[in-house]
């Protein structure tokens, strides 16, 4: 076995020995724990955090000890919490059923205020929740070879484990999976695999590396009533996590105890756990496949009723597209008896359709449709029936078509922009369809269903209704990220019909299971009218489905309105779900129409909200109460803002100054020049942060004498800007990466402990090349712009997406979409009597919002 000493480098720590419990009887040997304080890091700059060292009464400075990490550490230490982790190690070790192991207890970082009034910033989320190699960095680079100073160590990575709860799990699972050189097992308690920061994606990952699977043992405990909540489903998540490990062979074991986001069932299999990670000989769970053959009957709707009328299909020219271009597809159109001109039909259309309209096969739907129109039990329903894509170079033939996966299976609007600028156009040349959203669905089995629920998700101005049969919810083309993605969107009207099984496929891009169960989770946690048909057995094919597909009919198209049900006790303190925030029926309102470019958007203390016109150029303002819009100064500004004396202070970028205006007598005055500002935040004391985007700084303006500072550099072109609330902390979005960027504010106006603490989400590439297996493409730039805080210390964020609103340690609470594609962001900020209504300047219009901010 090969092994090394930790050295210490330059930096200094303090041991402090603690008071141990009396020895019980059998005089098992007690470790000593020691306490210390790490202070010192570059990957986290600023950042303190405590942590302690167990040594086993039984190491010895010859001989390599194993090691084990915990984060969350102290937790994991407590002698009275649920772990006690030196009492169990010290009872395993001298029961010889685990080596001679080190441990190192260590907490979360934080960065302490300087300001008087300030708080101090947690920095959990940011390095635990965080996929990618910066902890692991943090903890093999800086932190251990500080904690295990003068400890001989093991470098083998099987010798050494890391292990977490919650958050603390993901993460060291993350630094296992970073490092699996030198670290070799991993033990998760109710771990966060969800959407806190991207660790939904490690069951997508973790099967792609079936072929050579990493060097890591990997034990994972559940509480079966764990969290449910805006970030995710906790306990389908790490079942997701444990079919993925064993799809990929991986020594794993997975176990589901009674409890819920709690350790204490966590502690109570501790030492069963300990004995497994730490034995050779251990066996991994396996989930036995549960795909069965039941028979098949057609449902009744699905077979000819004597004196129904038959509704009739019409074969359709194979189309050739210009949207997919060189593809060539087979489609058709049920068009059904009661069809009348004068009163517009209903409109669905149906992915693979020459397989879902055969009157023979699985789903027989014209044969449905006539059944259910005959007995109102669904409206008058034109369906249209398209095949994917097909290469128009070769000849045809019995075959899967060509172009199948990519149409289906890539996100993004490609394909309803298919539909809506080609296919439906031909249909209207000869029907009458209803142009109310509401009376268009769509649907579809595997990647059918999932291309359907695109469809809906990206244009539900035209589709309202979705029906999925074992939909491909997958990573085959990034489909794994939705039930992200609805959970942190804002809700969308759209009705939803889904069905899968036990026994649907589990193969090298995902648990179909698991993953329609994930995205029904995630619907029903945002009050969508959704529901989810569930049975034990089948498999991958069309059995269950269309042995549901006329009551899943009725369902989706009957005359109900649906009303919410929101449920959001598994969110945390902490946790700010959109739930929590949007006001059920309320949605964006004009406030101001024609203008010439909106910017600069700041309220005052009663909630009157200020804008700037650019091209009028003309700053206005909008009074709280009444609506009504005054002019205040023809000035061109793009950042605005009142400071502590009355004054707004406004970026004047063309003319290379900050000024300061009065709002009583529109009169202005130069305050700084020689500077290229976008926007500004200012202090309380009256100091003024300006982002000089080209330039790429963040610069401090003393407001009474002009005097200018650099204070940052490096942001990728430096944009929105804005202070906490009590003004310890500044956060700068960029508009040329995807961060926004928190900074200690300290009292003599510097900053530090800068780190990228908030992603933007960023906008698929349409345009870009969506690979098999693979996330789709991404534009490079979030576009950060504008930027607000709200009473509970929530950041909003305006973006090319929109507006992106995140907690205030940087956590993402979701997304509002811009009202209008075709319409750049430019900022944003909470106004009204009660400064709960949020603003945006949205290019030609302004818009706001009423919010439940409190």
């Amino acid at each position: 076995m090969k092994s090394r000493s930790l050295l210490l480098g330059c930096l200094l720590y303090a041991f402090t020995p603690l008071a141990f419990a009396a020895e019980k009887a059998d005089q098992v040997p007690r470790g000593d724990l020691r306490n210390g304080e790490f202070s010192t890091s570059q990957i986290y700059p600023d950042t303190t955090r405590s942590y302690r060292v167990y040594v086993p009464k039984q190491y010895r400075a010859d001989q390599p000890a194993n090691l084990m990490v915990f984060m969350d550490g102290l937790n994991y230490a407590n002698p009275k919490g649920a772990f006690r982790v030196p009492a169990v190690f010290d009872e395993l070790i001298h029961a010889g059923e685990m080596p001679i192991t080190i441990a190192v207890f260590v907490n979360p970082g934080k960065v302490p205020a300087t300001k008087d009034g300030a708080k101090g910033r947690s920095n959990r989320s940011f390095e635990y929740d965080s996929l990618g190699d910066r902890y692991a960095n943090f903890l093999i680079d800086e932190f251990l070879p500080v904690a295990l100073e003068g400890l001989n160590v093991s470098d083998n990575p099987a010798d050494r484990a890391v292990c977490g709860i919650s958050s603390g799990g993901i993460c060291a699972f993350t630094v296992a999976w970073e490092k699996p050189e030198q670290f070799g097992k991993v033990m998760s308690h109710i771990g966060s695999f969800t959407n806190i920061r991207g660790g939904w994606a490690y069951p997508g990952l973790i099967r792609k590396t079936k072929a050579e699977p990493k060097p890591i043992k990997v034990y994972l405990q559940e509480g079966k009533d764990d969290l449910n909540n805006l970030h995710g489903n906790w306990p389908l998540a790490n079942q997701d996590m444990a079919a993925a490990l064993q799809f990929a062979g991986y020594n794993y074991k997975f176990v589901m105890t009674d409890g819920g986001h709690s350790g204490r069932w966590g502690g109570k299999e501790l030492p069963n756990a300990l004995r497994w990670l730490w034995s050779d000989d251990s066996e991994s769970t396996q989930f036995p496949p549960t795909s069965t053959k039941p028979p098949w009957k057609p449902h009744p709707d699905a077979v000819r009723q004597a004196g129904v009328p038959e509704g009739k299909i019409i074969e359709m020219p194979d189309w050739e597209s210009k949207i997919f271009p060189k593809t060539i597809r087979e489609w058709a159109i049920y068009v059904p008896a009661q069809y009348d001109a004068d009163h517009p039909a209903a409109l669905m259309i149906f992915q693979d359709g020459e397989r879902m309209r055969k009157l023979d096969g699985r789903w027989r739907i014209p044969i449905v449709f006539d059944n259910l129109i005959a007995r109102n039990e669904m409206p008058p329903t034109i369906a249209v029936f398209i095949n994917p894509g097909d290469d128009n170079t070769k000849k045809k033939r019995n075959r899967r078509p060509s172009n199948r996966s990519f149409e289906y299976d890539s996100l993004g609007e490609r394909y309803v922009r298919f539909l809506l600028e080609e296919i439906i156009p031909e249909v209207k040349k000869n029907y009458v369809i209803s142009d109310d959203p509401n009376m268009h669905a769509i649907g579809g089995s595997s990647s059918g269903a999932i291309c359907a629920f695109t469809a809906a998700w990206e244009r539900p101005d035209y589709f309202r209704k979705v029906y999925s049969s074992v939909g491909s919810f997958t990573n085959l083309r990034g489909g794994n990220i939705y039930p992200s993605l609805v959970r942190k969107t804002e809700p969308k009207p759209i009705r939803v019909y889904m069905a899968d099984t036990s026994g649907d496929v589990d193969n090298a891009f995902g648990s179909w299971p698991w993953s329609n169960r994930l995205l029904a989770s995630a619907l029903q946690y945002m009050g969508y009218d959704i529901r989810f048909d569930w049975a034990e057995g089948y498999a991958h094919n069309a059995d269950y489905g269309s042995s549901r597909f006329p009551e899943a009919m009725k369902w989706l198209w009957r005359d109900e309105q649906h009303t919410p049900t929101l449920d959001t006790s598994g969110d945390l303190g902490g946790d700010l779900t959109l739930l929590n925030l949007l006001v059920p029926g309320e949605s964006w309102e004009l406030v101001a129409d024609e203008v010439g470019f909106a910017d600069a958007l700041c309220a005052d203390s009663k909630g009157n909200v200020y804008f700037c016109d650019m091209r009028e150029p003309m700053v206005y303002k909008i009074d709280a109460k009444s609506g009504d819009h005054t002019k205040i100064a023809a000035v061109a500004v793009s950042g605005l803002e009142f400071g502590p004396n009355g004054l707004l202070y406004a970026c004047q970028g063309s003319k290379q100054q900050v000024i300061s205006i009065n709002p009583v007598t529109g009169d202005t005055k130069v305050v700084a020049d020689g500077v290229r500002p976008n926007d500004l935040a200012v202090t309380s004391d009256g100091q003024i942060f300006i982002t000089e985007t080209k330039a790429q700084h963040v610069t401090r303006i003393d407001s009474k004498t002009g005097e200018k500072t650099v204070v940052d550099e490096g942001i990728n072109r430096p944009n929105g800007i804005a202070l906490s609330n009590d003004g310890g902390t500044l956060a700068v979005s960029e508009h040329g990466g995807r961060y926004t960027w928190m900074f200690r504010v300290n009292p003599d106006g510097t900053l530090d402990a800068k780190m990228p603490s908030m992603t933007l989400r960023l906008p698929i590439d349409y345009k870009g090349e969506f690979r098999f297996n693979s996330p789709p493409p991404r534009l490079n730039v979030a576009r950060g712009d504008g930027m607000a805080v709200d009473s509970k210390g929530r950041y909003y964020v305006t973006s090319q997406l929109g507006v992106q609103i995140f907690d205030p340690t940087g956590r993402p609470c979701g997304v509002l979409p811009k009202p209008r594609k075709d319409q750049p962001l430019t900022t944003c900020i909470l106004g009204g009597i009660d400064h709960s209504t949020l603003y945006i300047a949205h290019g030609k219009q302004i818009y706001r919002r009423k919010l439940t901010v409190d």
